[in-house]
């Protein structure tokens, strides 16, 4: 996924078992963010930060959408755990992270395994891509998302 390209089609089930598509994001500005996993330090701190934010993204008239490769009961228990606010869906096949590109060879401690990075996506009410964030770092990235997310509403209205 790059600036320009499309949003991929796809269907994901919620935690509430309702199915989100990505039809379901047209005409509306929506950031899609990809984390590794639930209830870890990283992926509990972006998804509160994202949480703790929604009033500014709906204020600008945006969607806010975590993707991770766990389960609908996973979610709703980190979401119960964390008062958590952002929307979830579950790729557990991992189709939109290889439609993203966002399932790569990580290494730890010397050895190499496969799994999600840390990415953001910006989308236009058009489902077009507007900007990109990869190997994201937790600290200060929501404000970053506001701030660009703000800049691209003004620059159309």
């Amino acid at each position: 996924m790059q600036i320009g390209d499309a949003l991929p089609h796809f269907k994901l089930p919620t935690p509430d078992g309702e199915i989100l598509s990505d039809t379901d994001l047209s005409n509306q500005w929506s950031v899609i963010y990809f984390y590794p996993k639930d209830n870890t330090p990283g992926c509990t701190k972006e998804a509160i930060a994202f949480s703790e934010q929604m009033d500014a993204f709906r204020k600008l008239g945006a969607r806010v959408i975590g993707v991770s490769r766990d389960s609908p009961r996973k979610h709703t228990n980190f979401i119960d755990k964390h008062d958590l606010t952002v929307e979830l869906i579950s790729d557990e096949d991992g189709e939109l992270c290889e439609a993203f590109g966002v399932w790569v060879e990580k290494q730890m401690y010397g050895k190499t395994y496969w799994g999600i990075e840390r990415s953001t996506f910006l989308f236009e009410p058009e489902n077009v891509c507007r900007e990109v964030w990869r190997k994201v770092k937790v600290s200060g990235h929501v404000e970053e998302v506001i701030e660009k997310l703000s800049d691209c509403v003004n620059q159309i209205e």
